[in-house]
């Protein structure tokens, strides 16, 4: 017998570095510690920043190493998870509506998992690292077309709304850049990891660096400029809100249940509500503001009382000289929607300039018929007014309107009034107008078209709901509000130009 050692055969020469193969031990723990980090980047009050950077790099590095299927159902799991602490922790209530959209959009979230997972190993290093920023830019797009939550969950740029530098890029490509950059970077370690080369590490690195770099030069260089107008968002006071919803508690279950009760059992509470903003508005009126909001359903009516009360903040708004806001919510006995959530704006004469309905009620939440999305905008001393309700501001093609001030009364509950309101920051900035949101029952806040804070109230900590922000009365034209979704609709056709040329791509030894 010879003695001679057989020399194993050598490696097949593919092009792509060697790859480190991990053993199942040092695998497993990928997935606890990504859906841990998963759970602080949700647009949630507990998200963290730095987590919507952590959890990708994870789940995907666990995706990457285990079987397609398997791991796909261990990624939804995450999502999952997610979602359900999403929904603990925002107190948002667990219906079959919101149970379902929960379901169907961890699903979502966990496609560009697969795809990366199915395509990375057939495609050169260089292309395989786009597979998943383009699949996860795509994706949230998406979600916000065909589900009724819009950027409420599932958007990773919300996480991120306190970078103002980072912000910035979605002036360019709307919220969906953000989701891209940190898919990247995420793509672009597990290449690393996997193959031990840096130089698609120093390209990712010079990316992000540029983007940090151009949106510090737009902050410093062209801040917002010019005049400004002094707008006073008002909000009930906390006792005068607290008597109203006891009163409409012991109505509200039935259907129609507020229209159909007496009207002597209801008025009152509901017109002292109404005396207290009336009295608001002089007193900001004469500290020096030219306009005024009131936050979402400020105002609370039965039918037969709307015009009264339409009339009365008329007759305000004409006395005290302001552009009035009001949010109104009207109570009606005609199934299905009992009732209507509306914004009227009047001018300093006294004339109703716009009525808008909520165009996207909270699902599962919101009963009231919704309004046709379409955006009012109005020419005034004090620029382009334009406004929206409340969770309408979470759904970016509403929100791409040219206006210079975007008003958007809102209402909210302690659990979920601060994560909404910092969300509010990101259309501020993808359509360069400045934004103000009041808020009751919640964090209201005015931002300017950088993302600026410039007035901050909150409802629980302070008996005077009263917001006051100099607002500048020139908005700024962006690249995204010209070209809308074209970076979006660019990410899901590099996407299926990916996939098409990994399948027709022959496979080589390395990539099975």
């Amino acid at each position: 017998m010879s003695n001679t050692a057989v020399q194993p055969s050598p490696r097949p020469a593919t092009g792509r570095p060697r790859t480190r193969t991990p053993s199942r031990a040092r695998t497993w723990p990928l997935l606890p510690l990504g859906t841990a980090a998963l759970l602080f980047a949700v647009g949630g009050r507990w998200d963290i920043a730095a987590a919507a950077w952590v959890f990708p790099v994870l789940l995907l590095r666990f995706t990457r190493l285990s079987r397609p299927w398997p791991g796909a159902l261990w990624v939804w799991s995450a999502h999952c998870a997610a979602a359900a602490f999403w929904i603990q922790e925002s107190a948002i209530g667990c219906n079959a509506v919101v149970l379902a959209g929960a379901l169907a959009l961890s699903a979502l979230q966990t496609l560009p998992f697969v795809a990366d997972r199915l395509l990375h190993v057939r495609l050169h290093p260089a292309a395989a690292s786009l597979v998943f920023p383009a699949a996860v830019a795509g994706v949230e797009f998406l979600i916000t077309r065909v589900s009724p939550f819009g950027t409420a969950y599932g958007s990773l740029a919300v996480t991120q709304h306190a970078d103002l530098p980072l912000l910035q890029i979605v002036a360019v490509t709307g919220p969906w850049g953000v989701g891209f950059l940190i898919a990247y970077a995420a793509s672009t370690l597990n290449g690393i990891w996997q193959h031990a080369s840096w130089r698609s590490g120093l390209v990712c690195g010079a990316v992000l660096l540029g983007v940090l770099l151009a949106g510090g030069a737009r902050l410093a260089i062209l801040p917002p400029h010019g005049p400004t107008v002094r707008i006073a968002g008002v909000t009930p006071a906390r006792g005068a809100t607290a008597r109203l919803k006891a009163t409409l508690a012991r109505y509200g279950d039935a259907p129609g249940g507020v229209a159909a009760a007496p009207a002597a059992a209801v008025r009152p509470a509901m017109t002292a509500v109404e005396d207290d903003l009336l009295a608001a508005i002089r007193r900001e009126a004469a500290a020096g503001a030219k306009i005024v909001i009131w936050p979402e359903e400020a105002v609370r009516a039965q039918e037969q009382d709307e015009a009264a009360a339409v009339a009365a903040a008329q007759r305000q708004a004409r006395d005290s000289g302001v552009y009035l806001e009001i949010g109104v919510r009207l109570y009606s006995t005609a199934a299905p929607a009992y009732g209507r959530d509306e914004a009227l704006l009047v001018d300093p004469r006294g004339k109703v300039l716009w009525t808008y309905q909520k165009a996207h009620p909270i699902p599962g939440s919101e009963r009231f018929t919704p309004g046709d999305g379409r955006v009012p905008v109005v020419s005034t001393p004090y620029g382009r007014l334009a406004g929206v309700i409340c969770y309408d501001a979470d759904f970016p093609a509403l929100m791409r309107t040219r206006a210079d001030i975007m008003l958007v009364p809102s209402h909210d509950w302690k659990e979920y009034g601060a994560a909404h309101t910092a969300k509010a920051a990101l259309p501020a900035v993808e359509n360069g107008y400045a934004l103000v949101r009041q808020d009751a029952e919640g964090v209201s806040a005015a931002y300017d078209a950088e993302g600026h804070v410039l007035a901050t109230a909150d409802f629980f900590t302070t008996d005077r709901q009263t917001m006051v922000a100099y607002v500048p009365v020139h908005g700024a034209t962006t690249v995204y509000g010209r070209v809308g979704d074209a970076f979006a609709w660019l990410c899901l056709t590099a996407l299926a130009a990916l996939a098409a040329t990994a399948v027709l791509r022959p496979r080589r030894p390395a990539d099975r």
